[in-house]
């Protein structure tokens, strides 16, 4: 009996550790943009959709709150910078989207298990759930944005345009982020044997 409590152990703190590693990509990924108005194009959607399919809800999802905690505390570890203020950006509902994109991606997928304790899902189950996750991200974020425009920078805007720059601009990328995650998912869970 103790060898499985030792394993488990092991297996949590294997999770903790990865779940840092994805707040720290996630970082990463917020310098990797493509400045355009509004709302830039980052990596950083990769990694959260990525944390959700290789580290299930619960570590998925921690590992976007760590991303937001150290940024709202101060790092200039968002694409605009970072610090409590950063909640009066445009873009801040993209953030508060991503611990909910990772843990639906990671519930859809493995449910309470731990990823890799049951029968691995297939490429399509993966590309149609992160892509549920990727739009979990614009809910709040296209929200986010034109509620922002409208009602703090006071810049007139139609929820249509919110929309188009918000959200339709980020399809081609996002399809391909998809794709890439896809792929990345069982290549990445044989090699970190989870």
């Amino acid at each position: 009996m103790a060898p499985n409590i030792t394993d488990k152990s092991s297996k949590r703190l294997q999770f903790y550790i990865l779940a840092s590693l994805f707040a720290a990509l996630t970082a990463a990924g917020s310098f990797i943009r493509i400045p355009i108005p509004y709302v830039p194009i980052t990596l950083q959607t990769l990694f959260v959709i990525l944390s959700g399919s290789l580290l299930g809800a619960k570590f998925g999802a921690l590992s976007q709150l760590i991303y937001l905690a150290v940024g709202l505390l101060g790092a200039p570890i968002f694409s605009q910078g970072g610090g409590p203020g950063y909640i009066f950006q445009p873009t801040f509902g993209y953030l508060l989207g991503y611990p909910l994109a990772a843990f639906t991606i990671g519930y859809l997928l493995w449910g309470r298990n731990f990823p890799g304790s049951i029968e691995s899902p297939t490429f399509l189950k993966i590309c149609l759930v992160t892509t549920i996750g990727v739009l979990v991200i614009f809910i709040p974020g296209v929200t986010v944005l034109y509620l922002n425009l409208k009602y703090i920078v006071a810049q007139p805007i139609a929820f249509s345009k919110a929309v188009w720059v918000g959200f339709a601009v980020f399809i081609p990328g996002d399809i391909i982020k998809v794709m890439v995650t896809s792929i990345l998912t069982f290549r990445l869970r044989k090699i970190l044997s989870i």
